[in-house]
């Protein structure tokens, strides 16, 4: 009897504990699959999964998954979504471990997702000040996280960087990286992991910020090693022969201005030569003439550098913009490859930077073997494959006065991803077309905290009438760009209508996915491009698509919410638009359904002018360009995202000295300007958002017969200025 209820005590208690671990599944699995995320699985991950930011260390963002393709994509779905905390750009890559996504937000937020029904799993906010909006160049924005070893990393607009429990989504270690007493440093890009390290850099050019990449042990955030990008003094060089080199190409005292040259987006290890590449931003200021009088090539800014992910050592670099002075990074999408060339085979880098000309790369040595333009160029004939360098134009040089220069600032190609598909052998390009009008300042005065460039970023549209938003669409516009690295041209090209778009995913499926600016997710053939599937995602989508299997169905899921650089400065008015970023997540036969967006406010008619005295005006409009520009839009067209200035509600224009000046709304994230900006300054942007805001509600209250015939004649007299422009570039 003893013997027997001993028996069933025990069954009992087996009972007991099997019932306690099926009870947390979900921590239980999300420790053990993001505990094997190894230097080795990444290099060699399942295709259910997508571990790292281009899926593997080599980056080409393409799946061998094909249960969704052409014969059955007009049956894709959206399968569930998930409305994260803010309504800001979205331009995270997914990350998926066994059923488990991981994706940033707005703000640095972190999400874990049930990568099958999009269920909140945990969420981390590290508390990013709202005031560091005035020291981010670009929006709120992330690109991204790591797993490594159970934890995920991410990067922070205030310059931290931080580890979490993959399962519990509880805080690690969280470090610093920069000296944030003087320099505006910030992280928008997204970390790397390998052999026991995490990789990071930062961004701040534009605010005087000297640039450099470092390496943290995975475990505790101790700092290994750090690798500068541009030199500094003689003093801080002496003894390291690679910041000794580099400053042989500056002159002047750089190092006042920061030099710049921050490592901001592409970091890329190669398990294949144990190589890290870095991809370096543009200068500070942008202006060569200001930044280095003396001339030179300003290493190693616009280029490719490979170290030693042990110590940071210096291995090679290619300068692709060699002195640039257009805002030119190479911090752009590095790819990793192999390919027949000259009847050897080489393992390369394809590199498609902002200046406009696609690069192949010897990645054991940096030697250039390919430099052809996959867009119009005017700032450069060619490279002379002799010495590697561009053979730059007359049109290449502003010294003299206003120069219309392509690519713009923006560049042909951002920081929106490439994709490859091996069975086409063609790298897809989210390319951007346009122009920028470069004009030196009159006098330079260099401001701690605020955007450097010694250029003049007033582009004179038109001040904002029907013509101004007329012939922004036909100058700046997207493009899909199918590149055969082989043959070094494009296959073929398919227009966008908005400029600034995601980056690109390919599969064995025969598709190539890709959100839009003008509010669509699609699907098109790897093939020629056509369209064969679309989706309304209700808000401009730049996120990058990723692909994954869960339970043996396959997934397609794209982060929506509008902003970035583009989305915030260009002017491209969305409307309405959702309250809040959503990742959205799709299958065949997916079911679910988004919700309805909200009804716009009524428009209120803003306070009188309070001058039209045209030099103050003008001094507005400058002052514009120079400090608010950036977030509220080019022409004060605002994206819905970022408050109109031309639509606020009148106590906002009541208040408008206590917000510019005094920061009234810095917890939200507008900060005050009162450091740069005295009492004529604030009259006169008071003064030019007033008349800004009195054009456009005239504008509104016109007829929309009489409107629509406006614009259909704007419409015509747009198109012949653009084809003139394009003519004389």
């Amino acid at each position: 009897m003893t013997t027997h209820l001993f028996c069933r005590f025990i069954s009992l208690a087996l009972l007991f504990v099997s019932l306690i671990v099926q009870a947390i599944p979900a921590e239980q699995t999300i420790q053990q699959s993001t505990q094997v995320v190894t230097t080795e699985s990444i290099a060699n991950q399942s295709d259910n999964n997508w571990l790292s930011y281009g899926k593997d260390y080599l980056e080409q963002r393409f799946s061998e998954l094909n249960q969704i393709n052409t014969t059955n994509i007009e049956q894709l779905g959206l399968a569930w979504s998930f409305d994260t905390d803010y309504g800001r750009g979205l331009e995270a890559t997914p990350l998926i471990v066994d059923g488990i996504m991981y994706v940033s937000g707005s703000w640095s937020m972190v999400y874990a997702l049930d990568a099958k029904t999009g269920e909140l799993i945990w969420k981390f906010d590290p508390q990013v000040p709202k005031e560091w909006t005035k020291k981010a160049c670009c929006g709120v924005v992330n690109r991204g996280v790591a797993l490594y070893e159970g934890k995920v990393f991410f990067g922070t607009l205030d310059a931290r960087l931080v580890a979490l429990d993959a399962t519990t989504g509880k805080k690690i270690w969280d470090v610093v990286t920069a000296d944030l007493s003087k320099h505006a440093y910030s992280i928008t890009g997204a970390p790397r992991a390998a052999k026991g390290k995490v990789f990071i850099g930062n961004g701040g050019a534009e605010y005087g910020a000297r640039g450099y990449v470092t390496a943290y042990d995975v475990n505790n955030g101790e700092q290994l090693w750090r690798f500068y990008t541009v030199p500094a003094t003689s003093e801080e060089n002496a003894g390291d022969a690679t910041q000794e080199m580099a400053a042989k190409t500056w002159s002047g005292e750089f190092w006042q201005h920061g030099g710049g040259g921050t490592v901001w987006d592409s970091i890329v290890y190669d398990p294949e030569l144990d190589q890290l590449y870095i991809g370096v931003g543009n200068g500070s200021p942008w202006n060569r003439r200001i930044r280095s009088p003396g001339g030179g090539d300003n290493l190693f800014l616009s280029s490719i550098v490979a170290l030693n992910p042990d110590n940071g050592d210096y291995l090679w670099h290619y300068q692709e913009t060699p002195a640039e002075t257009w805002d030119y990074t190479a911090t752009q999408h590095i790819m990793l490859g192999a390919m027949q060339w000259q009847g050897e085979r080489k393992k390369v880098i394809w590199h498609a930077p902002k200046n406009g000309f696609f690069f192949i790369i010897d990645r054991s040595n940096g030697k250039l073997l390919s430099a052809e333009p996959y867009t119009k160029v005017n700032w450069a004939a060619y490279y002379d494959m002799e010495t590697g360098r561009p053979v730059e134009t007359e049109n290449a040089d502003y010294s003299q006065g206003p120069v219309y220069i392509t690519p713009s600032s923006v560049g042909a190609h951002n920081w929106q991803p490439m994709t490859y598909h091996p069975n086409t052998g063609l790298i897809y390009i989210p390319a951007i077309t346009g122009m920028f009008k470069y004009e030196e300042v009159e006098e330079y005065v260099h401001q701690w905290g605020h955007f450097n460039t010694g250029s003049n970023l007033d582009q004179g549209l038109l001040n904002n009438d029907l013509l101004a938003q007329a012939i922004v669409p036909k100058i700046v516009a997207g493009e899909v760009i199918a590149w055969d690295p082989v043959s070094q041209k494009a296959q073929w090209k398919i227009p966008r209508p908005q400029p600034w778009n995601s980056g690109l995913l390919a599969t064995a499926g025969d598709l190539l996915f890709q959100g839009t600016g003008d509010k669509r997710f699609i699907a098109m053939d790897v093939n020629n491009g056509k369209e064969l599937w679309s989706f309304d995602t209700q808000v401009g989508t730049i996120g990058s698509p990723v692909t994954y299997s869960v339970d043996g169905e396959q997934y397609v899921a794209i982060p929506a919410g509008w902003g970035g650089a583009l989305g915030l400065a260009g002017g491209v008015e969305q409307g309405r638009q959702p309250a809040k970023g959503r990742i959205l997540g799709f299958k065949i036969s997916g079911q679910h359904q988004l919700p309805p967006l909200p009804e716009p406010a009524p428009r209120v008619q803003p306070p009188a002018r309070i001058t039209d005295d045209k030099e103050i005006l003008n001094r507005g409009a400058e002052l514009y360009w120079t400090y608010c520009g950036i977030c509220h839009g080019q022409e004060m067209v605002s994206n819905g995202q970022v408050p109109d200035l031309r639509r606020l509600p009148t106590v906002f224009y009541d208040n408008f000295r206590q917000i510019v000046m005094d920061g009234a709304m810095s917890k939200m994230g507008m900060v005050g300007f009162s450091d740069v900006l005295d009492e004529q300054d604030f009259h006169a942007l008071q003064a030019y958002t007033l008349d800004q805001a009195n054009e456009d509600w005239e504008l509104s209250q016109q007829p929309e017969w009489w409107l629509a015939i406006k614009r259909w004649f704007y419409d015509i007299v747009a198109s012949i200025l653009a084809w003139l422009s394009f003519q004389q570039l």
